[in-house]
């Protein structure tokens, strides 16, 4: 295997995925038509983290998976992978401006993935994947499996012609190094004694873990899985969760996957990110999604002004984090089962999905609409379904924003749910410089 990358510690209080991320998804939105699949979709996957994308059926995580992975390509927004350590955001807008698909810089690259074919993110950017349904060859042995998967560095050694067949001195090295990787992953999934069986006749929690084992042998800075977890009992799930930390841990591979089985999900993920009709509602490590009232509405299907906290509900999700027998022992008879694995949060009155949006003291002033509102989307961070709600709510022009304090700030990061987003692009800043040019061109505004 090759050199294991540190990881640098995160700062504290920070989540890793806002101090170093590996893979960046800015205002994704893919349009299939008429229908909106993602719709001005931003979230970070940090380096050496287990970021899980989890959601309702339809909400769009396979979508998402397809653009990052090139299977798509999204009609709007930036997917930044990037190798190395830091942020490089010096070299991302570098990048961006150029035209370029990828440069490198300081100790790493950086790749803008929309621009890239899939074939190149999987060799270049170095992200590999597996599907929800499992695409294994079949009728090629486990151990032949793994092998297919290192085409790229055996074809480049046998210099793309007859080199393998004549038995190059330089095609025979990586044919070695090639077997010692397809070895090492067969032992990491305990699959060396079933290394000559056909794929398809080893059983399914074993074909998922070969699958696995596969991607990983390409050597991949990130791994993406769609629901691997799908199909497998609770002692299968069991040995996938300890697979992906060593994968985290022993490979220094982050990990971005797609999961249902919230039992997965809650016990490895540093850092989960919930959509919902192609949105993102939610977005922190496993206490905080756990007990976002949006999160458990969207899952049980709660209306806008159904309360969360209702006996059934409380009786379904009460249970989530416990064991299977404390399960077992408080579920009275009659009562259905639960149809989600988000665990309520604890409150002395109800919870509405309304309530979670209530209005505060702290709202910032707000005026009727202008005959010429400012374009809002020249500040760094507003994209057009932001500037939609930020008008929603009354904010048409850059001096409301300009005379923002702490508390209109916190206001509309809770109203907004994008937590620290607002202190990070400086919106207040950059508010006062466009007021000030619009000032001074009769309106037009300019760039910050």
């Amino acid at each position: 295997m090759g050199a294991a990358m540190k990881v640098s510690g995160p700062i504290a209080g920070v989540g890793n995925w806002e101090n170093e991320p590996v893979l960046s998804v800015e205002h994704l939105t893919m349009r299939f038509g008429g229908l909106v699949a993602i719709n001005d979709l931003s979230f970070d996957v940090g380096r050496g983290d287990i970021t899980a994308l989890i959601g309702p059926n339809g909400a769009g995580k396979t979508t998402v998976f397809n653009c990052v992975t090139g299977f798509y390509k999204p009609t709007e927004g930036r997917i930044v992978m990037r190798h190395g350590t830091s942020r490089k955001d010096d070299l991302v807008e570098q990048v961006t401006a150029s035209g370029d698909q990828w440069r490198r810089g300081g100790d790493g690259a950086v790749f803008l993935l929309e621009r890239m074919a899939d074939s190149d993110i999987s060799k270049s950017a170095c992200i590999a994947r597996t599907f929800q349904n499992i695409r294994l060859f079949g009728g090629m042995t486990a151990l032949e499996n793994l092998l297919v998967a290192q085409h790229n560095p055996l074809m480049a050694a046998s210099s793309f012609t007859v080199g393998g067949i004549i038995g190059l001195p330089g095609y025979r090295k990586a044919e070695k190094a090639a077997m010692e990787t397809a070895r090492y992953w067969l032992d990491r999934v305990d699959l060396v004694k079933r290394a000559d069986d056909p794929a398809a006749d080893l059983p399914y929690g074993a074909q998922r873990r070969l699958e696995i084992a596969r991607a990983m042998c390409t050597g991949p800075h990130l791994l993406c899985l769609d629901e691997p977890a799908a199909g497998l009992n609770p002692r299968e799930s069991a040995e996938l969760n300890a697979l992906l930390q060593r994968i985290r841990t022993e490979e220094d591979t982050s990990v971005l996957l797609i999961e249902h089985d919230m039992g997965v999900v809650m016990e490895i993920s540093d850092h989960i990110v919930v959509l919902d009709y192609g949105e993102k509602i939610s977005d922190g490590d496993a206490d905080f999604v756990r007990n976002d009232p949006a999160v458990i509405a969207a899952y049980l299907g709660v209306d806008d002004e159904e309360e969360v906290d209702i006996p059934e509900v409380r009786q379904d999700v009460s249970g989530i984090g416990a064991s299977p027998a404390k399960k077992k022992a408080g579920t009275p008879a009659g009562k259905r089962k639960a149809t989600s694995t988000v665990k309520a949060a604890p409150a002395a009155k109800p919870v509405t999905r309304k309530a979670a949006k209530k209005k505060s003291d702290n709202r910032p002033p707000r005026i009727r609409k202008p005959a010429k509102p400012d374009d809002l989307k020249r500040i760094s961070g507003v994209g057009p379904k932001l500037e939609d709600v930020l008008n929603g709510l009354g904010i048409y022009k850059f001096d409301q924003v300009a005379q923002w304090k702490k508390a209109e700030l916190d206001w509309v990061d809770d109203h907004l749910k994008f937590k620290g987003r607002i202190e990070r692009d400086g919106w207040v800043k950059q508010a006062k410089a466009l007021a000030r040019q619009a000032a001074k061109t009769g309106g037009k505004g300019g760039k910050a």
